[in-house]
């Protein structure tokens, strides 16, 4: 089993075929200060397996900042279901929304575990928004 695809992004979903779609894909997170929530973050992951694979598997999100702190931490399971006959591969996505606080700026990653082993990590700075350019008047 692997993490075929994981990102962070402004909106994500799946239909009721299991096609995922994704908007606004990012890696940078810029605020007017510190301490602040980033409302409604979507981490969408897809994982993908062998057949031999069927069955339920425990998933767990940690999101943690660059000194270790844990900001967020979940589990749970996906299940993979029997997939149509002469199919070998199997996969599962998922979209999960978190309202994210950030204290300070600096680095983050999403430390992503299936069934004990970790998987995969997704990054993520925040920072101080900078100023924008100063706009030439013409008189």
């Amino acid at each position: 089993m692997n993490v075929d695809l994981a990102l962070v992004c402004d909106y994500a979903l799946i239909d009721q075929y299991g096609k995922l779609s994704v908007m606004g894909i990012f890696e940078h997170i810029w605020v007017q200060q510190f301490p602040v929530v980033h409302p409604r973050l979507h981490l969408v992951m897809r994982l993908k397996g062998r057949r031999t694979e069927i069955g339920e598997h425990k998933v767990r999100i940690r999101l943690v900042d660059e000194d270790g702190n844990e900001i967020i931490n979940g589990d749970g399971t996906v299940t993979f279901s029997e997939p149509p006959a002469g199919v070998l591969d199997i996969e599962a996505g998922t979209v999960l929304v978190f309202d994210v606080p950030f204290e300070h700026g600096g680095t983050y990653q999403f430390e992503i575990a299936v069934d004990g082993t970790n998987m995969a990590t997704v990054r993520l700075t925040a920072g101080i928004a900078p100023d924008p350019p100063a706009s030439d008047s013409l008189e």
